[in-house]
């Protein structure tokens, strides 16, 4: 390669779109966790990503731009993880359990995605909290459809106590988070899981 064909130093060679743009988003990713979004700049951005300012705003318009994609992709993993935990089995007893587990591993996770998803200094941003509030919708909706198959409960009422169980979830698992683990991960869901399934399978079987 000619010294005019040469990458700047410190900058990253040219990429696949895609592949850059997966690339800002996993700079953006740290950023945020490091900062938060209002203590986040695009110029660390850049840099964390070893691209020039002009590189990063090619892909995202703006920082809120870039925090709102980088939510939707943790949103996304996350929906598919408790997907993939309901459709697992058909019994609905391990159904709970795969879900709890599903919640905790989530939490979990190395990379602190959960951290921009509960935690963010941006959740009252209007565009924020409808993506969350659509995230806990279809959650709970899913987890409803469960409990009223398998109960003489009403879609309302099982939809109430979807939203009670993805919300004992979230809290439950961001407070062992919260305590260094202190609890292994699958004492602490197994507990969470028991606790729920005694609630749910109270209720009259459907006949």
């Amino acid at each position: 390669m000619s010294p005019a064909q040469s990458p700047t130093p410190g900058r990253s060679a040219r990429l696949p779109r895609d592949e850059r743009r997966r690339q800002l988003l996993r700079a953006a990713h740290d950023v945020f966790v490091a900062n938060g979004y209002h203590g986040a700049a695009m110029d660390e951005i850049a840099e964390t990503a070893h691209v020039s300012k002009p590189v990063l705003y090619q892909h995202f318009p703006g920082k809120r731009e870039l925090y709102l994609a980088l939510l939707d992709n943790h949103l996304a993993s996350f929906t598919e993880l408790l997907v993939d935990a309901l459709n697992s089995t058909t019994d609905n007893k391990q159904r709970v359990h795969a879900t709890m587990h599903a919640y905790f591993q989530f939490i979990a996770k190395d990379d602190q995605a959960h951290r921009l998803v509960f935690e963010s200094d941006l959740n009252n941003d209007p565009e924020v909290s409808a993506r969350l509030e659509a995230f806990n919708a279809k959650y709970a909706d899913a987890i409803a459809r469960v409990i009223a198959e398998d109960t003489q409960l009403s879609h309302e009422e099982a939809t109430l106590l979807g939203r009670a169980l993805a919300g004992m979830a979230q809290i439950s698992a961001r407070y062992w988070l919260e305590t260094d683990k202190n609890l292994d991960l699958e004492v602490a869901s197994e507990l969470i899981y028991r606790l729920a399934w005694r609630g749910i399978s109270r209720f009259p079987k459907e006949t």
